[in-house]
This record gives C-alpha cells, sequence and structure tokens, in this order.
C-alpha cells in the first residue's frame, strides 16, 4: 500500500491541488478521475519521482516497486520479446512465455515477437511498452490512458487481464464502461482536491453532485440569514429601545461564516448543426472492394449496406484491418476498387480524422481558425463554437502551434459544429477527450438528427449509440443489422480462428444426437447434483477468506486514519509503531489474498468444467 499526506503542486500561478491525502490500500483497483489538465497525469509522475511536488510526503513500504506505462519510446533491443523479456523482475528472469502471453492479449502475432519494435507504428510502440510493464509484476501498476492505442479484443483481454491483477493499481481512462468493469475505487481531483471513495465512477459523480446541491442550499440559507441580520441592525441601530437587540445581532453577525459560491466548472457540451435531409436513404454501398496497390491484401471485400438517414453505424474490430479506410472511402477521400457507393444529391458529411491535425493552419489562433470553416465567416457564431470547445475568453486566441495534441482534436470537432451537416463520419473522436467531454460527445450525437458513422473501441460509446454495426473481424468486414448488445449475443468476439458460418450470422456448429426429455432431465439432475458436490466446499471457503480480507482491510484502514493523526502531531514512536502493524497486517493480507485467488481459480476451472459438459447435453 502507499500513503499520500498533504501533497501540494501548482506551477507557477496555476494550482493544481492542495494538501491532498489519500492512500491505496491492499489490492486496491482504483480509477483517478478528473478534467484534462486538472493534475491527474501529474500525481502519477509525482509517485514515480519523475515529477517534484511542492510540499507533503509519500509513505511507501521498504522494497516497494511502482510500475509506470511511459509514452516514451526508448528501445534497446532487437525483437519485441527480447524488448518485452527488459520488463520482466529478477525471479522471472528467463520467463519468456509470461511475456509471449501478455504480446498475444496485446494483439502481436508469433511473426511479430522475432520483428524490431521499430518496424511497428506509434501505437504499438506503446502496447509494447505496455507489455513491459504488466510483465514486471510491480506493486502498483500505474497506467495512463491505457486504451488509447489499443483496438477493441486487445481493450476486452486487458479488462480480463487487470480484474485478475494481483496487486494494486492506480488507472486513468476516458472509457467509462473500461475504467469501471476493472476498479474498486474511485478516486477524483475536484476543485483542487481529492475524494475517494468505493465503487464506480458513476457513484463518485453522483456523490459530488449531492454534495454540491447541499453545498449550495447551505450558502443560500447562510446568506439569507445574513442579509436579514444586516437588515434588521441597519433598520434599528439608532432606535435606543432596540440597542440590546442590535448588538446581540451584531454578535451574532460576526459568528456567521461567509461560505463562498462555488466556481463554475467549463463543460464541453455542444450539439452538431443538422442539414435538413427529406429522403430515408442517405447512401447506398454494393459490393465494395478495396486494396491499395494491385498486390496488396483485400481489406475490404463485397460489403454492401443501406444508411438511413438516422442511422447510428459503429464500425469496429482490431486495428489495421481497414477500418480507417473505410471511413475515408465513405468520405470520398478515397476511391473504391470494387463496387460502388451511391450518395442522394443532397448528403452534407462532416468528417474527422483525429490524425488529421496536420490540417490546422499552425499560425492561426483557435477563433481564426474556427472562423475561416464557418460558411458565413460568424465571428461571434465561432466564438460560441470556442467556448462549447472549452476555449472561452483569452483561451481562444491561443495559436494553433502551441496546443496539445488533445486541444488539437478540439478544434478539428469545432470545426465540425460550425457546418450544417447531415452525416457525420468519426474517426474515433473520443481519444484525447476526458470522460465528462465523451459523456458529452456521446450526448451530442445520439441526439444529432442526422446519420452517424464511428469508429470506436469504446464500449460505452458503442451500447449507447450503435444502431447497426459493420464488423471487421476473421480477416472479413460484414454489416450487422442490430445494436452491440445484440451482436455480443448472437455473434460475439469468439476466437480469432473460429469460422463462422455466413456473414452477420451467428455460428454454427455441428449438430449431435438429441437426448429425450426424461433422459435430458435425469442428466442435468445427475450433473446438478455433481456440481453442488464439487462446489460447495469451494464457495464456503472463498466465503471465509472473503470476511477474513475485509476484517484484515478495516484494520488498516483504521491503521490509516491513526497514521495521518501521528503524521499531524509528529509523533515518531506512533508511526514505528503503526507502521510495523500495518506492515504485519499487510503480510496476512497478502496471503489470504493468495489463498482466495487459488480458491477462486479452482472454482472456475471446476464450474468451466461443469458448463461445457452440460453445453454438451
Amino acid at each position: 500500500m502507499i500513503t499520500v499526506h498533504n501533497l501540494s503542486k501548482q506551477y507557477g500561478k496555476q494550482v493544481l491541488f492542495k494538501n491532498i491525502s489519500f492512500s491505496i490500500g491492499d489490492r486496491e483497483r482504483v480509477g483517478l478521475v478528473g478534467r484534462n489538465g486538472h493534475g491527474k497525469s501529474t500525481i502519477f509522475k509525482i509517485l514515480t519521482g519523475l515529477e517534484p511536488y511542492d510540499s507533503g510526503k509519500i509513505i511507501t513500504p521498504q522494497n516497494y516497486r511502482i510500475g509506470y506505462l511511459s509514452q516514451h519510446i526508448d528501445f534497446t533491443k532487437n525483437t519485441v520479446l527480447e524488448e518485452g523479456c527488459l520488463g520482466l523482475p529478477e525471479e522471472s528472469i528467463g520467463d519468456e512465455w509470461r511475456v509471449e502471453k501478455i504480446l498475444s492479449g496485446l494483439g502481436f502475432s508469433e511473426d511479430d515477437f522475432f520483428r524490431d519494435p521499430l518496424e511497428f507504428s506509434g501505437g504499438y510502440q506503446i502496447r509494447i511498452n505496455l507489455a513491459k510493464v504488466l510483465v514486471s509484476e510491480p506493486n502498483l501498476l500505474l497506467l495512463d490512458e491505457p486504451t488509447n492505442f489499443l483496438d477493441i479484443l486487445s481493450i476486452r483481454w486487458l479488462t480480463g487481464f487487470l480484474k485478475g491483477w494481483p496487486n494494486e493499481l492506480l488507472l486513468i481512462c476516458h472509457d467509462r464502461s473500461f475504467m469501471d468493469g476493472i476498479t474498486t475505487h474511485t478516486m477524483g481531483i475536484h476543485r483542487k482536491s481529492v475524494k475517494k471513495i468505493r465503487g464506480s465512477s458513476s457513484v463518485f459523480y453522483k456523490k459530488i453532485v449531492e454534495e454540491e446541491e447541499i453545498y449550495e442550499k447551505t450558502r443560500i440559507n447562510e446568506e439569507k440569514k445574513r442579509s436579514e441580520t444586516e437588515q434588521f441592525i441597519n433598520r434599528f441601530r439608532a432606535k435606543a429601545s432596540k440597542s440590546k437587540q442590535v448588538q446581540s445581532r451584531v454578535k451574532a453577525l460576526k459568528k456567521i461564516g461567509r461560505i463562498g459560491k462555488l466556481s463554475d466548472i467549463s463543460n464541453l457540451s455542444f450539439s452538431f448543426k443538422y442539414a435538413p435531409f427529406a429522403a430515408k436513404k442517405l447512401m447506398e454501398v454494393n459490393d465494395l472492394g478495396f486494396s491499395y496497390g494491385s498486390n496488396g491484401p483485400k481489406l475490404i471485400d463485397n460489403l454492401s449496406f443501406t444508411l438511413g438517414r438516422n442511422d447510428k453505424i459503429c464500425i469496429i474490430g482490431k486495428n489495421g484491418k481497414g477500418k480507417t479506410t473505410l471511413l475515408k472511402l465513405l468520405a470520398g477521400k478515397l476511391s473504391p476498387v470494387e463496387g460502388e457507393i451511391k450518395e442522394h444529391w443532397n448528403v452534407k458529411k462532416g468528417y474527422f480524422e483525429q490524425s488529421h491535425t496536420a490540417s490546422l493552419h499552425d499560425d492561426m489562433t483557435i477563433e481564426d481558425e474556427i472562423i475561416a470553416n464557418h460558411p458565413d465567416k460568424d465571428r461571434g457564431a465561432s466564438r460560441a463554437v470556442c467556448g462549447a470547445m472549452m476555449f472561452s475568453g483569452d483561451l481562444a486566441l491561443k495559436k494553433i502551434s502551441v496546443l496539445s495534441g488533445g486541444e488539437k482534436c478540439r478544434v478539428l470537432l469545432g470545426n465540425l459544429l460550425v457546418k450544417p451537416v447531415n452525416l457525420l463520419l468519426l474517426d474515433e473522436p473520443s481519444n484525447h477527450l476526458d470522460m465528462e467531454s465523451t459523456d458529452s460527445l456521446i450526448d451530442a450525437c445520439a441526439s444529432f438528427d442526422g446519420a452517424v458513422i464511428m469508429i470506436t473501441h469504446n464500449e460505452s460509446i458503442l451500447h449507447k449509440i450503435a444502431t447497426k454495426l459493420i464488423v471487421f473481424h476473421n480477416n472479413e468486414a460484414f454489416f450487422f443489422d442490430g445494436s452491440y448488445s445484440y451482436f455480443l449475443d448472437k455473434v460475439g468476439w469468439g476466437d480469432e480462428d473460429s469460422s463462422r458460418a455466413g456473414k452477420g450470422k451467428a455460428r454454427i456448429s455441428k449438430e449431435k444426437p438429441k437426448l429425450s426429455k426424461k433422459e435430458m432431465r435425469k442428466a442435468r439432475a445427475d450433473l446438478n447434483l455433481r456440481r453442488s458436490r464439487a462446489l460447495k466446499p469451494i464457495k464456503q471457503k472463498i466465503g471465509e477468506l472473503e470476511k477474513q480480507i475485509e476484517d484484515l482491510k478495516k484494520v488498516l484502514e483504521e491503521n490509516d486514519e491513526k497514521m495521518v493523526v501521528a503524521l499531524n502531531n509528529n509523533d515518531g514512536e506512533a508511526i514505528a509503531s503503526l507502521s510495523k502493524h500495518s506492515a504485519g497486517i499487510a503480510k496476512l493480507l497478502e496471503k489470504a489474498n493468495n489463498n482466495l485467488e487459488k480458491k477462486r481459480s479452482d472454482h472456475e476451472s471446476a464450474e468451466a468444467v461443469f458448463n461445457k459438459e452440460m453445453n454438451l447435453l
């Protein structure tokens, strides 16, 4: 576990946080949330020693290892596998299989293991860094936006991997469903302070809203009391008969503290302009085929679908399979090799490509860039768009050349807002947006009156927006007429080597001779009896271990509270005693967690055997 006490950090006059305190307990998986620029990544850099802090204390146990996903590329080995093995802890050196397992989960093939890391794209190079930090098995794993360069299958693999992470985890991620599917706690930077709760990010933000509503009601009541008291004093100050009451009210007024009004927090909140469209169909795609060059692999083959005027279609699948190529074909940036794309004459497109920031004019201000894309060159409307993209006031006068990658992506989104369109073509628009901004994007797309075709790996977006899908999987692209939930239910991702009977159809397995109803009932009854006898004692032991762990965690939490008091009092004797006690409890916790992990694994293995047997009936 790690404890942070009264930590402060500011850059010049900008205060990121002041006197924040928190701890990451044994085996806690914590999601760190907060708006971009509010200090999330700075906390990571402080914990790893890459960034100094102004004041405070960070307490870690002896030999406590912290692993941090770096965006910096510095490869020294000739192959991906050798580079990955650099992350292995000393006791695991030589266990190449550990590295191979993680590389495979992150989308590398066996042939890729022996390629030069520098041959890969930037996104895959970040994956190599991710593999190195995952195999290092640190006590505390720090992951800053690990999904930004992962496709949906790798994200699903990483979710399962991190759910079973045996140590502490601190995670920054804009993908709400990914974070909430992994974490046990949520910690947020809000108004320059930190709050940590047990539960999901949704629970955290609900609690923040409730607390601020209570704060505002209290402030209004206090202001009302102050105003009434001041009015009484001013009214009766000159009357001798009321002098005692006036003096009493003056004293009472001094006791009424002023509660400051909460400052407004900028939100990325916007809606796309809709160009009216009366027809039912925007576009028809017939037998579309495409490859780069005459000898290149066919990325798209015989793809057909119809785009209705209100359809919300998401393009999903592994990276490098042709998703962006398809979007460029639909946007008219590329021409089909085979088939055709028929567009209605009144289609008006808005195209967002996250890698297209080079199209921005470095010498322009944000405001000038938005004005240049406005059909009417309306400065007032352009200023409003700047504000919606969180560039209000003087921020709109910043030059494009000084913006971060995330800020440039917001400018590209802003350019979309000034043009009336009826078809949005969006390539991973949520990358570089924080969680609140991603929620705003989801709302804007869902409420848009026109059609949306979007590439995304964010399962929150898929579940909330997609009414239809184009799926790149098993070396083919096919249209699926249904939601993402329906796709998972009827088709699913399965294994890369799994065969599918037809495009967009569920897999078909060979039929086996059917049992009679009587034989089926007897077989299932026998199986359920054997399942109960085998799993009941394991479940009982799991319950005992979970209770033991919960009790030990309570003791640690009590020690943490006492430690804060001891630190404030500079009580060295108490600090030493509490540290020793916590270390002993931590060892017991580690042993109990290891036993629990083994019992859960035993339970899963046994249950999988019974489930497989049940499916065969």
